[in-house]
């Protein structure tokens, strides 16, 4: 069995997947999205980190994030805002997928992946390619015709600052075949 590491900058941007349990499409619900930004938003109050790009999709998030000078604990705050949005979740009526016996034994519910993918942001070239990734994800994975047309993402905001045109995007597709998409998604 392979070991799998973590690599850990302090002060490093990060691209980040995480994944709903067995990628139930739930994501983008109203409850979801109420609870998910709100985790977010709480935990970003207590351990401080940039979010320059996320796109919400059904059954997964990406987003990258920028840690403070120092601060290499991303674990904890993904832990925090998996554990934050699951209790709201649920005690507002939100439901979860059905799990194994060892994982409710260990106290683990049916709502997130355990694990997440995390890629360290090496340079402006790579931080480009994952901030373009993001948005174009929904053109990606066929929820959208544009990456306008999705409400679920930060590429509203960076066309209202003038880095993106509101049609980017929209014309051809894209290719991403630089970066390591298997792993991604």
């Amino acid at each position: 069995m392979s070991e799998y590491r973590r690599y850990f900058v302090a002060g490093g941007t990060y691209f980040f997947t995480v994944v709903a349990h067995e990628r139930r499409p739930f994501l983008c619900e109203p409850l979801a999205r109420k609870f998910l930004g709100e985790a977010f938003r709480t935990i970003q109050r207590k351990r401080p980190f940039e979010m320059p790009a996320i796109v919400l999709l059904p059954d997964h998030v990406h987003v990258l994030w920028t840690l403070p000078p120092g601060d290499d604990k991303y674990p904890t705050r993904w832990r925090r805002i998996k554990e934050e949005f699951t209790k709201k979740y649920l005690a507002n009526g939100g439901t979860e997928g059905p799990i194994s016996e060892s994982r409710e034994a260990r106290g683990g519910r049916g709502i997130w992946q355990l694990r997440y993918w995390e890629h360290v942001i090496r340079d402006e070239t790579d931080f480009d390619r994952h901030f373009d990734y993001i948005h174009y994800n929904p053109v990606k994975h066929g929820y959208a015709k544009s990456p306008g047309a999705w409400p679920y993402s930060s590429f509203h905001r960076w066309v209202d600052r003038g880095v993106y045109e509101p049609d980017w995007g929209s014309s051809e597709p894209l290719d991403f075949s630089d970066l390591d998409e298997t792993a991604m998604e």
